[in-house]
């Protein structure tokens, strides 16, 4: 059987002490521990190009690792002095006579008539159905196309719905249409208004 000493030497063992340490400092100057995900876990997905699609390998750490957020930015700041917003006795009263004139017009109290607005918020919210999804419903796929593959197709769409406007109406360019089609028109109509 241990002695006491034998059990307090062994329960506050320097190792077993840092490894039971329940906030660490993390990896890279964190303030926590690094709550990355596994290599099994991660379930993003990136566009490999050619309709393929492969996991996504990089996550990019946050910029502001290692500083704590200052309260002000987290939190909305007042922008009065602290008791300014409180009312000296006579606007006080004029105030309440006010409520009690508006109320007697209207026919009851407004604080009554603001708990019985509550009361039925509280009931319609409680209420509230929640909304159905058709069960055909399928989400849309990737496509597995890369942002420059994706724009190339748009590109190219825009380019034969011109050129069928264009044969169509009988005019030679896309600067003769009123609408214009393409992204690159659009921004040279945008760039001539902005000049104007």
């Amino acid at each position: 059987m241990k002695t006491f000493n034998e059990f307090i030497a062994e329960v506050y063992d320097p190792e077993v002490q840092g490894r039971s340490q329940i906030r660490k400092q993390g990896e890279g100057g964190r303030v926590g521990s690094l709550r990355k995900k596994s290599e099994p876990e991660k379930r993003r997905m990136k566009a490999a190009g050619g309709g393929k699609m492969v996991p996504a390998k990089t996550y990019k750490d946050r910029k502001d690792i290692g500083g704590q957020r200052k309260r002000s930015e987290r939190e909305q700041q007042p922008t009065q002095a602290r008791g300014s917003a409180r009312l000296d006795p006579r606007a006080a009263q004029r105030k309440a006579a006010m409520e009690r004139r508006a109320a007697k017009a209207s026919g009851g109290t407004t604080k009554l008539r603001s708990q019985a607005l509550s009361k039925k918020a509280d009931s319609l919210l409680a209420t509230k159905k929640k909304q159905k999804v058709d069960p055909r419903y399928k989400p849309q796929k990737a496509s597995g196309l890369t942002a420059q593959e994706r724009k190339a197709v748009t590109k190219k769409g825009e380019r034969k719905l011109r050129d069928l406007v264009l044969s169509a109406t009988g005019k030679k360019k896309e600067s003769q249409l009123k609408n214009p089609i393409t992204q690159k028109e659009i921004t040279r109509r945008n760039k001539k208004k902005a000049q104007a």
